[in-house]
């Protein structure tokens, strides 16, 4: 009996702890959001958030760049569109495939 109550105990604080972490990821989140509206151009915003959807790996490569970018203080001004687009572009560059054929 005794141990059963202590199973039962320990999966409550186990399921505490993952509601808690569960939290603050969202709290973290949503302080990043709002950085990045405060950093961000209605539209550059708009269009960060249609990456967010599409592709959350991007997104969060994108959200560490821009904010690491701020804090370095290498943007000036809000960031356009524009930019964004010319980050993206660097980001998902890939390198140009050569082909060559050799002739026998």
């Amino acid at each position: 009996m005794a141990s059963e109550e202590e199973d039962e105990q320990r999966s409550q604080k186990r399921a505490q702890k993952a509601m808690m972490e569960r939290y603050r990821m969202l709290q973290i989140e949503q302080q990043k959001k709002e950085l990045l509206r405060k950093l961000m151009e209605p539209a550059a915003y708009e269009r960060l958030m249609n990456i967010r959807i599409s592709n959350p790996e991007l997104y969060q490569q994108l959200v560490d760049l821009i904010i690491s970018l701020a804090q370095s203080q290498r943007l000036s001004g809000k960031l356009t569109e524009t930019q964004l687009l010319s980050i993206l572009q660097k980001v998902t560059a890939r390198p140009e495939t050569k082909i060559e054929f050799k002739h026998k």
